[in-house]
């Protein structure tokens, strides 16, 4: 059993009674004058898929440090962790004591999740109320000749059945798109799309715009994005990072125009990029002696996220 000790920030006063069970004894004294082992088991009751007990010590669980107090907690019933593997059922607890002066529910929060196995059957709180406070009439906990009502709120944890892992992959096996645009000065089209490419599990492709794909750039400057397919699958809600360098290549080796651009892909057909990714009047330098333009893509990140068959 738990000794946990009461805390003042767990503790409150509620209107509304406990959801998971309650007990009213009509004679208290007469009930704690009689309990030769000190302890109130109440009959089996449901909650979160399993069968409990409440038990109460009405003159404190003296083993678990209680001396003083009323002690109480649950059991799970036994039949309810016989699998294998072994079941582990994890809850909440939530004590209650009645105050008819207020008509509310003095309420113990045990704020720690609880297991429960086979090696651990029974848990709760040795300390919860007073019994200096509980016994003196004017606090209003006995009432109406002797008359008093406990309750708990058992709230189970459902097991984890949703979830996701994002792998940020730096280490990706060809990363590299080389995109060769020939006669370059002679494109007449307003874009251009390059092959479609895989790396990093997903596909891509380039865009060009030879003239600039932006008014503000329309003429003054080369436009080149990076694109995810038409019919990329994506999972719902789920986003790519990239991390990805973009280079005009210089033919002679020496001085490539280069860009980084990091983003969140999250959906099909979407595209970053540069609307003024390099000056025109620049490329003639940037054209191999037949007049191509290559430009190249390297990927250094590629996130991948797997999820919960049920997402």
């Amino acid at each position: 059993m738990s000794n946990t000790v009461l805390d003042a920030k767990t503790s409150s006063l509620r209107e509304h009674p406990p959801s998971s069970y309650l007990i009213k004894f009509e004679n208290i004294t007469q009930l704690r004058d009689e309990l030769n082992d000190v302890k109130y088991e109440s009959r089996l009751f449901p909650a979160g898929g399993y069968n409990w007990r409440l038990i109460i010590y009405p003159k404190g669980n003296e083993i678990d440090q209680g001396s003083g107090f009323i002690s109480m907690y649950v059991e799970i019933d036994s039949t309810n962790l016989m699998s294998t593997p072994l079941t582990e059922v994890l809850a909440y607890l939530i004590f209650f004591v009645y105050n008819k002066k207020t008509d509310k529910y003095f309420t113990i929060k045990d704020t720690e999740l609880k297991r429960f196995n086979a090696l651990r059957r029974v848990r709760g709180l040795s300390q919860v109320l007073s019994l200096e406070t509980f016994n003196d009439p004017k606090n209003g906990y006995i009432f109406e000749g002797d008359q008093c009502e406990f309750g708990v709120d058992v709230l189970v944890a459902p097991s984890l059945t949703k979830w996701e892992v994002v792998s940020f992959n730096q280490k990706i096996p060809n990363p590299k798109f080389l995109w060769t645009l020939k006669k370059f000065n002679e494109l007449k089209e307003n874009f251009y799309d390059s092959d479609k490419f895989i790396i990093g599990g997903k596909q891509w492709f380039l865009k060009l715009h030879p003239r600039g794909g932006d008014s503000r750039e329309k003429g003054k400057s080369i436009s080149i994005y990076l694109y995810t397919v038409y019919n990329e699958t994506l999972n719902e809600d789920e986003k790519v990072y990239t991390r990805v360098h973009l280079r005009l290549v210089d033919p002679r080796g020496t001085t490539h125009i280069a860009r980084e651009m990091n983003n969140w892909y999250k959906k099909p057909h979407t595209g970053f990029g540069w609307n003024g990714f390099a000056p025109l009047d620049k490329l003639r330098d940037y054209l191999d002696a037949e007049g191509s333009l290559n430009i190249e893509t390297e990927f250094y990140v590629v996130s991948t996220s797997n999820y919960s068959p049920s997402i």
